[in-house]
């Protein structure tokens, strides 16, 4: 017979105790210890994984071939893009994001493209008349695509040894439950232990597996924080509902870059693969309106031309107000603060809101210029020329830092048509003018870039 106790996990981390405790010895995170029921099954029987497993046994450092494994193409660009060139065989993927921001859709899409893939789609959210409504949205029907709707991890098992799959998406994993385990789906010990027994299947067979994780208040991915260190890629899919553009970022990747970034565009018939974002970030006409200033950024490793937006009016009530969306509201306030003690601009009795065009969140420090340009713009009521991209971090001294990847921002505001670019004096070592034919204008202080823009 199971013998059942009582453990408390931490829903942090993962840790679990024989007691409550307030603080977790392993994270440090206050009051996040949770009370779980355990069955511990007895030695001579062996918990059911659907697989047999193979003895491992010592090999020698030189013996191991170390041949480059043949990655499986998703007919997606971004996505091959994001996982490093493709799926590798035997790897197990999780993707993550917001309820309703389009990871079914993703991965329905992407197994769509698959004609000559056989593919097992385990849903443990949908019916399978749901997603055949899907799948006939998205235009295109696999028939190599079998659905199964099922949570039981044991009886998933037994699907894929019937089937024999060349890749098994799971949707969700916070739904997916183990017999082993008495505790409810969803909950840490069965998502921790449902992913350990998915990722010993994934290597022992080499068939790769993807995984749709849910996400918590917080942004991150719901679960214990073990899920993350189990999986071999981590994807976040991003984007407000209220705007059409999702962006998918690598954030922890064993086989590749996490620096890659894939962008789509939501459509009636799906994710629509967007090649050069910076078409579509860019308002077509804002020629002679102040508060715009364009801004070269790099995400991952594609540069782009977003449109930042700034608003500087006079406060009507006592507290002037602080607003930033797809940007840090803290750096923002540094900027001004920069702003105030180094170039002499009052903006302490003023509103500033400002604005990053498309529904991005922007982290990259060179938009700090565009920033800082766009506010000043708004707040003398003076419009920027059209034609004039800038990059640049500012420092607290009011100084112009230099920027990564120059030559890969300068290229992609040339190839859009800009006349002149705005970059840190620093930055212009090492760069060809004569082959260029956008205006480099060098500044080292705030100052002159002010100068360069306002005369």
């Amino acid at each position: 017979m199971a013998k059942e106790k009582t453990v408390y996990v931490c829903s942090n981390c993962g840790q679990d105790s024989p007691k409550w405790v307030g603080k977790c010895p392993s994270c440090g995170e206050w009051n996040t210890y949770v009370e779980e029921i355990v069955r511990k099954e007895p030695t001579n029987r062996r918990p059911v994984s659907g697989i047999e497993t193979q003895k491992a046994k010592p090999i020698i450092l030189s013996e191991i071939e170390a041949d480059d494994e043949p990655r499986i193409n998703m007919h997606d660009e971004e996505l091959n893009r994001v996982l490093g060139g493709g799926l590798v065989p035997g790897s197990l993927v999780l993707i993550g994001g917001e309820p309703g921001i389009g990871k079914s859709t993703l991965v329905m899409q992407t197994v769509l493209r698959m004609p000559d893939k056989k593919i097992l789609y385990v849903s443990g959210e949908e019916s399978a008349r749901q997603l055949k409504l899907r799948a006939d949205r998205l235009s295109d029907v696999s028939s190599d695509c079998f659905i199964v709707c099922e949570t039981s991890l044991e009886h998933i098992y037994v699907h894929i040894k019937n089937t024999n799959p060349d890749l098994v998406i799971i949707d969700s994993i916070q739904t997916i439950s183990t017999e082993n385990i008495e505790s409810s789906p969803g909950s840490i010990a069965q998502v921790r232990e449902c992913s350990a027994s998915i990722l010993r299947f994934a290597k022992e067979t080499h068939t790769p597996v993807l995984l749709i994780g849910h996400i918590n208040k917080e942004g991150s991915i719901a679960g214990p924080k073990v899920l993350e260190h189990i999986v071999d890629t981590v994807l976040q899919f991003e984007g407000d509902q209220h705007y059409m553009y999702r962006i998918l970022r690598s954030i922890k990747n064993r086989f590749g870059s996490t620096a890659e970034l894939g962008i789509y565009e939501m459509r009636q018939d799906g994710l629509r693969q967007v090649s050069n974002p910076s078409e579509l970030l860019l308002s077509q006409d804002h020629e002679g309106m102040s508060g715009v200033a364009i801004a070269s950024a790099i995400e991952g490793v594609r540069p782009f031309l977003i449109e930042t937006q700034a608003l500087v009016s006079s406060a009507v009530y006592g507290n002037p107000q602080r607003s930033a969306t797809g940007f840090d509201i803290r750096r923002m306030n540094m900027l001004l603060a920069v702003l105030e003690k180094r170039v002499g601009f009052k903006l302490a009795q003023k509103d500033v809101f400002l604005n990053i065009a498309g529904g991005l969140k922007v982290n990259d420090p060179a938009i700090d210029l565009a920033v800082i340009s766009a506010i000043l713009s708004s707040n003398m009521d003076a419009a920027i020329e059209p034609e004039v991209c800038m990059a640049g971090e500012i420092g607290l001294s009011g100084e112009i830092r230099p920027v990564n990847r120059i030559e890969q921002r300068i290229g992609e505001a040339e190839k859009l048509g800009f006349k002149r670019f705005l970059l840190p004096k620093y930055n212009l070592q090492g760069i060809d003018t004569q082959k260029l034919k956008i205006e480099l204008v060098p500044v080292r202080k705030v100052e002159e870039a002010f100068r360069a823009l306002f005369g």
